[in-house]
């Protein structure tokens, strides 16, 4: 009986012990980045480097991954929304935590979900989703910058265990200025340099008005469709422009930026497409600081003026 007794006064020293040090390396990190600090909230997207990648022909494009940071009621908690453009498409959410270990050292922790559809924002609950200690991400994160990396090898002994969205766990991550920059667990398929590129989306509303005869109207035509609740985002967004009913008149709207190999100058190209074959009709360029962006081909017109942080977070 003794020995039944201090054997189970052993386990649960043991798991005290194992608790309090994963409770000392969960701690948050005194002045590491918040949401309110905007380093860890945006949508991002690698629009520019798939392009550039089928422009020069490479032999492995990067895929089109859209990333969304989404703050939650917890100032040391993020969501991580990753979407993966392919065929079929490839979704996952992370919850990532700031964390400091015993030595000081930060890392961000990511968590997987432990039910099928756990209480996002305000609502976030963290008991709702199960650390992944072995894929932790450990390096610098302070208020003007991140750059963490974790041990592929030591992640690659749960991969198995955490299903279907493995493949687009962050093992790496640097965040400065516009850019998010990702190394997920399948890029290690495309060599050691692979990442994703991936730049915060700006977003740019106004008004578009497109002449019911549509290229072929006459100047004194008086048949406009006025839409003035156009929205598109930097980095490959698409809009279509609508005739008054709401149907889609055969036309779209394109918005990016990118960097032509000629000159390698990076604009803002606001673009007027043709949806029955996708080319492109007109164009017009601006720099990509700009706070306004429009064109005129006399049938359609359009304006466009870059939404401040607080507009964008409204919507």
């Amino acid at each position: 009986m003794n020995r039944i007794i201090l054997s189970l006064l052993v386990l649960l020293s043991l798991t005290a012990c194992q608790n309090a040090l994963h409770a000392g390396a969960t701690r948050s990190v005194a002045g590491a980045p918040t949401m309110a600090d905007g380093m860890l909230v945006g949508e991002f997207d690698n629009h520019e480097q798939v392009w550039t990648a089928r422009e020069n022909a490479a032999a492995i494009a990067p895929a089109h991954v859209v990333v969304t940071l989404e703050p939650t009621s917890h100032a040391d908690w993020t969501l991580w929304r990753i979407h993966l453009d392919a065929t079929p498409a490839m979704d996952a959410v992370w919850a990532m935590q700031q964390v400091a270990g015993a030595n000081g050292a930060t890392a961000l922790l990511p968590h997987r979900a432990l039910l099928a559809a756990p209480a996002m924002g305000a609502a976030f609950d963290a008991q709702q989703w199960a650390p992944l200690d072995a894929c932790a991400l450990r390096g610098t994160i302070a208020g003007t910058g991140i750059k963490v990396a974790g041990d592929p090898a030591s992640c690659a002994a749960i991969v198995p265990g955490i299903g279907p969205q493995a493949p687009l766990l962050p093992i790496a991550v640097e965040r400065e200025g516009e850019w998010l920059r990702l190394r997920l667990y399948a890029d290690q398929a495309r060599g050691t340099e692979a990442r994703e590129d991936a730049r915060r989306i700006v977003f740019f509303g106004g008004w578009a008005a497109v002449n019911g005869a549509g290229p072929t109207a006459a100047a004194d035509s008086k048949d406009w469709h006025m839409d003035r609740s156009v929205r598109l985002g930097s980095e490959g967004g698409r809009a279509a422009l609508k005739w008054r009913d709401g149907s889609a008149s055969g036309y779209s709207l394109g918005l990016e930026r990118l960097t032509y190999r000629d000159g390698n100058v990076p604009v803002l190209k606001l673009s007027v497409i043709d949806d029955r074959n996708g080319g492109t009709l007109a164009y017009a360029w601006a720099n990509p600081e700009a706070q306004r962006i429009g064109i005129n081909l006399g049938w359609v017109q359009i304006g466009l003026q870059r939404e401040t942080e607080a507009g964008a977070a409204r919507r």
